[in-house]
């Protein structure tokens, strides 16, 4: 629990570090993009604690040249 501000730069430096992940195991950076959403798109209540867990997530979506979507994952 803290402000839009607190809660955006969260997001965003998760997305960061999971891009960085990547790139250590060869991604190139010109092929990753990172989005933070901040408290956006919830998947469960944020009312609770169990909610809020459930809500500290990285979602990957991996596409073709096109962008097409070829895969979506989610990790806590």
């Amino acid at each position: 629990i803290g402000s839009e501000a607190f809660n955006q730069a969260l997001s965003a430096s998760r997305a960061e570090n999971v891009k960085n992940a990547l790139m250590n195991m060869g991604v190139r950076s010109d092929r990753i993009r990172t989005r933070g959403y901040g408290t956006q798109y919830p998947v469960a209540n944020n009312a609770t604690e169990e909610g809020r867990q459930l809500n500290r997530r990285v979602e990957v979506v991996i596409s073709d040249q096109d962008g097409v979507i070829k895969d979506r994952t989610g990790s806590n």
